[in-house]
């Protein structure tokens, strides 16, 4: 099963938003894995961020995830990154797809709700650098054969 990082972050959280998106992923058939309530750190915020590094929007965007807490989680299934980026919308709230969670609640790039990882990879690395594997829940679901083919 592909595994995915998802962050509610900071204006999603203050505009109580966490349960509608956990809610849109769960309804979508995916299955959580891991969950956390958390304020990020800044060592934390620099490691995820880092490909920016350099970037004019680096030092706002790590501002910005440190400046409240986040609900970060790893959810699994299959095609579990496409399935998770479908759902939160394009990047730019603006252009995001009616229906999808970035288009229904947001209107800039720069406070559009969610982080989803960008690729299996991706997620794999991302889910490793937020959560420790004791962390992570492996248990058997019983609605997959009502999902899963």
């Amino acid at each position: 099963m592909e595994k995915t990082l998802v962050l509610v972050k900071p204006d999603a959280v203050q505009r109580g938003l966490i349960g509608e998106v956990i809610s849109r992923l769960e309804r979508r058939g995916l299955q959580l894995a891991a969950a956390k309530f958390m304020q990020v750190s800044l060592a934390l915020a620099e490691k995820h961020y880092g490909i920016h590094k350099g970037k004019p929007f680096y030092e706002p965007l790590l501002e910005y995830i440190t400046s409240s807490p986040v609900m970060a989680m790893a959810w699994e299934g299959r095609n579990a990154v496409a399935a998770v980026r479908q759902t939160m919308g394009a990047t730019n709230p603006t252009e995001a797809a009616p229906g999808t969670v970035r288009h229904d609640f947001g209107l800039e790039i720069g406070r559009n709700l969610t982080h989803a990882s960008d690729s299996p990879e991706n997620g794999e690395k991302e889910v490793a650098l937020w959560f420790n594997k004791e962390e992570l829940v492996e248990w058997d679901r019983a609605i997959d054969p009502w999902v899963f083919e």
